[in-house]
């Protein structure tokens, strides 16, 4: 419900700012205790879901392992360390609207498992933390692109904060560590922040250099 007030815009815009925020929060806790729900199915089997459904690196039929491994995780302690990270980045991007989202989200998915796909090491992969580089990735290029001084402020705090996860996308020693995964989500966030950044007049007139 809007208010007709003498500044009928920017009623509007805290109304869909707020309901954007809801979405965010009832989305993002949705997904998040579903991770819990199939992490606690997947114990209870032994991980045998991991070997089923997480994604094996080159194999023809793990292509389809990349829409489902982001869901699963190695054990408890995986899932906690990917919770706190996917909720914020999550609902802020949610921020942006709901298009946003999920074309974040779906760059972010796709780019690390197809990259996990294309030179992931041995083994199979699990686990969110793809989504979190990818959507914290996106978060910290789009103000860049859109020119917008509160996104680069938000950037430049989530990455005062977060930063140092970036280094989870260079190679590794630890085998248990996909920085591939890491790689690609980021990858992908950033790609979908140059799809949705906005277009210029001369690209709406269809002008070229």
């Amino acid at each position: 419900m809007v208010l007709e007030t003498p500044d009928g815009s920017k009623a509007d815009a805290r109304d869909s700012l707020a309901a954007r925020a809801k979405g965010g929060l009832l989305f993002m806790g949705g997904f998040v205790v579903v991770l819990y729900v199939i992490e606690f199915l997947n114990t209870l089997m032994l991980h045998g879901l991991n070997r089923t459904f997480g994604l094996r690196p080159r194999s023809l039929d793990g292509v389809l392992d990349i829409l489902t491994f982001p869901l699963l995780h190695a054990n408890l302690n995986h899932l906690l360390s990917n919770t706190l990270p996917l909720l914020i980045f999550g609902f802020l991007v949610f921020l942006a609207g709901l298009r946003v989202f999920i074309t974040a989200l779906a760059f972010s998915w796709l780019g690390s498992g197809l990259t996990v796909w294309l030179i992931g090491g041995g083994g199979v992969t699990v686990g969110a933390s793809g989504l979190v580089f990818g959507l914290f990735a996106f978060l910290l290029v789009r103000g860049f692109f859109n020119r917008n001084w509160w996104q680069i402020l938000l950037s430049v705090v989530l990455f005062m904060a977060y930063g140092s996860i970036l280094f989870g996308v260079l190679p590794t020693v630890m085998g248990y560590v996909s920085w591939q995964a890491h790689l690609g989500g980021a990858i992908g966030g950033i790609i979908a922040a140059v799809l949705l950044r906005p277009k210029s007049a001369a690209d709406d007139a269809g002008i070229t250099a």
